[in-house]
């Protein structure tokens, strides 16, 4: 399963350069993960388009994105019970938070907020955060999930 995650993209509406983006990068992707920031409304229904969204909202998301997303959703994935949430807090502290607010329950948490990458262990739980997804500075990663098998992520930096 080839999952697409993305995180901070910070517009209210899809530009021409995150359209491209979409069809290069994210249409493909056997699920779609935003980890909130989305911030307006049309952009959420942008990504609706995609066949499968796990989708959460993030500190600057508007009124309307957040009556329609929660700050946290979860999913079983190839086995790995996996939580997405945007994060909170002051960005240098946001890993450890989400670890121990998500871990116990999950084996993998995709969260956002710090618009840094990041792929490492916190305990016992596995974390990602694909960066932000923006044209001035773009980041995104693409997780690779098969049944027993440990999960494989790879950064991407979309021109």
């Amino acid at each position: 399963m080839l999952v697409a995650v993305i995180s901070d993209t910070h517009s209210g509406r899809p530009t021409p350069w995150f359209r491209r983006v979409y069809d290069e990068r994210l249409a493909g992707a056997d699920l779609l993960i935003h980890c909130g920031d989305m911030v307006g409304l049309e952009m959420y229904h942008f990504l609706l388009q995609h066949p499968r969204l796990l989708a959460v909202h993030g500190n600057t998301c508007e009124w309307r994105v957040r009556e329609e997303l929660g700050p946290t959703a979860s999913a079983t994935l190839c086995g790995l019970r996996v939580a997405v949430t945007h994060g909170w807090g002051d960005r240098a502290g946001t890993p450890d938070r989400v670890a121990r607010a998500l871990g116990a329950d999950h084996d993998l948490v995709c969260y956002g907020h710090t618009h840094t990458p990041d792929w490492s262990v916190r305990g016992e739980v596995l974390l990602l955060n694909p960066g932000s997804l923006q044209e001035s500075s773009p980041s995104m990663a693409l997780l690779t999930l098969k049944n027993g098998a440990k999960p494989q992520c790879e950064f991407i930096q979309p021109s």
